[in-house]
């Protein structure tokens, strides 16, 4: 029967998924190509999937987050933490408290990204281990994904489910109230005993290093509208909360190694400092300061609009070791800058354009984003990260976060279905320059999206030849005679170890059907079942691999995968506690 086809698929694509050796994204097209083999996929229907307003949603909505994260939020909420004291409690709290906010307007691995960096700097800045501030903002993201419409894929999901049995989807605010209720819940246990439970680990080395090297030499130019002119040389340090220190100042070429604190600053008077990137990047905001390297570029150049910077290590066999910027003549011969250089196990003393590089240097290069690469490869260097840098960037906060609140308006309005209004958003963002076009492509998760729009047919295929009905007939029987409170409590649980082991919008794709056969059976509203699916699907907290959110701070907070269900058990635990009758209340059977 074509049903047992479509169980023996899917339970080979779950061990798969478990096992690990092959992406999700490839065993969900496996996994199709099967069932269209099989005929039970007709193959003029195999790849709608990938129109479905599920998928169209869920790629806006990472092309948004990728818009916010660069317009200069990330900046904004750095200097925001920098305020919140050395309080472990209170480091945890409010930043549990951002990246839930964050996360229930973004996607929620966008809104972790961009906190990340901001956690651990602000962790090893005090002391402590990052392992002790990571899991709880990942797990934050996943409770305040739970708050609206567009926080998390499974509410997209499960959000087309429902228009597709009911004729309505869920609305922009329609999980807030139990979102909500969970999210502040699950930061109150995180922020005051969750973070506690977590064992003090030290991270992989990768993975550190992505966020924590050594302070740069670099150099910035007072200009006539800068705040620092008139100021003298002691105040340039206390200008932010960041550490930001003057090594010396020069003035009319001529380098005054000690500058006395009482000394102005006047017009063009060129500041050697030594920071890190954040920090650099707060202080240029501030102050209207410019970086001595960063010049422009001849207009009539191919992609002189299209500027990147890129940290780099110097290598052992790099043929720049021994020379300077200024005899290599990097601006004219490579078409980069060089804005900063960092170096591990020494004070650097000198102009930067006449430090000889050395290898483990670490250089702050600007340049073409088509050539730069390129260029980094052809001088034997190691791109540092893959972490963004917009130092001097104009910052693009207002006209971002207007745009995004207008699709959000459409979308309450009526005005406009989510997925056009969110394309259109990001179509804006574009247009607009607040998103370049080189990351239009670049910062969609092609995985999810490639994994939605296999899996989207396979669930219908799940439903059609009868295989919904069957399991939800397994879960009815075991119910038995249980009142419904408790059977949405069954399903939520099931849900959750599912989300756990397989991606949670795979989960939602097969869990869906399910409910509303369920609904169907106990003759009640499919309402208060699809939402239990929904904050099920969002409660991957006992391993690393149900969430990507889980993953991405599994190598720098050194986490084994045991200790996800050390602090992810009694949250799950608390959720359903919470989640269960709160449904019942809002979403009445």
């Amino acid at each position: 029967m074509d049903h047992n086809i479509v169980f023996i698929t899917l339970g080979a694509a779950l061990i798969f998924f478990i096992w690990g050796r092959w992406r999700y994204d490839v065993v969900a097209i496996l996994a199709l190509l099967v069932l269209v083999f099989w005929g039970i996929v007709p193959s003029d229907e195999a790849f709608t999937g990938f129109a479905h307003p599920a998928v169209i949603t869920v790629a806006a909505v990472l092309l948004i987050s990728r818009a916010l994260e660069i317009s200069g939020l990330v900046d904004l909420i750095g200097r925001l933490m920098n305020k919140a004291g050395k309080n472990l409690y209170v480091q945890v709290g409010v930043l549990c408290l951002i990246t839930a906010v964050a996360s229930a307007f973004m996607n929620n691995v966008g809104a972790l990204a961009i906190l990340m960096p901001v956690a651990i700097h602000l962790a090893r800045k005090n002391g402590h281990s990052p392992s002790r501030v990571l899991m709880p903002i990942a797990f934050a993201s996943l409770l305040g994904g739970m708050i609206t419409l567009i926080g998390t894929p499974p509410n997209i999901i499960i959000a087309t489910f429902r228009a597709d049995y009911s004729g309505e989807a869920f609305g922009m605010f329609d999980f807030a109230p139990v979102g909500l209720a969970l999210t502040i819940a699950g930061t109150l246990f995180i922020t005051l005993v969750g973070w506690r439970l977590l064992p003090e680990r030290k991270g992989q080395t990768s993975g550190s290093d992505l966020f924590e090297i050594d302070n740069y030499i670099t150099e910035v130019r007072v200009t006539k509208d800068s705040k620092l002119r008139g100021m003298v040389c002691g105040e340039v340090n206390s200008i932010t909360d960041d550490d930001v220190h003057l090594l010396g100042l020069v003035r009319q070429k001529k380098r005054i190694h000690t500058p006395s604190n009482d000394e102005p600053l006047k017009t063009n008077d060129i500041l050697i400092l030594e920071t890190d990137t954040d920090a650099l990047k707060t202080f240029v905001d501030k102050t209207g300061v410019k970086l001595v390297g960063n010049r422009k570029f001849r207009k009539d150049a191919e992609g002189s609009e299209d500027i990147v910077m890129r940290e780099v290590v110097v290598m052992p066999e790099s043929p720049i070791i021994g020379r300077t910027a200024a005899n290599m003549n990097m601006r004219t011969r490579y078409g980069i800058n060089l804005l900063a250089v960092a170096r591990r196990d020494r004070k650097i003393r000198m102009r930067m354009d006449h430090v000889r590089f050395a290898k483990g240097d670490v250089l702050l290069l600007q340049g073409r984003s088509i050539t730069i690469d390129d260029v980094i490869t052809s001088l034997q260097c190691l791109p540092l990260s893959q972490r963004d840098l917009g130092i001097g960037e104009p910052r693009q906060i207002i006209l971002a976060l207007g745009i995004f609140m207008a699709a959000i308006a459409a979308v309450i309005l009526g005005l406009l279905p989510v997925q056009i209004a969110f394309a259109a958003a990001a179509a804006a963002l574009v247009l607009t320059g607040v998103l370049p076009v080189r990351d239009l492509y670049q910062h969609i998760d092609w995985p999810v999206i490639i994994l939605l729009g296999a899996l989207i047919p396979v669930g219908v295929a799940f439903e059609t030849t009868g295989g919904a009905d069957l399991v939800a007939g397994y879960i009815l029987t075991l119910a038995g005679a249980w009142p419904v409170w408790l059977t949405i409590g069954l399903v939520m649980l099931v849900t959750m170890l599912l989300s756990g082991l397989i991606n949670n919008a795979a989960t939602v794709v097969l869990m869906a059907p399910i409910g509303i056969t369920i609904a169907e059976s106990l003759g009640i509203s499919a309402d208060p079942v699809l939402m239990s699916i929904a904050v099920g699907a969002s409660s991957a907290f006992l391993t690393p691999i149900g969430h990507q959110s889980n993953t991405l701070v599994m190598g720098p907070g050194g986490y084994k995968f045991g200790d996800y269900g050390i602090m992810g058990l009694p949250i799950s635990i608390l959720v359903i506690l919470v989640a269960t009758p709160l449904i019942l209340i809002v979403w009445p059977v």
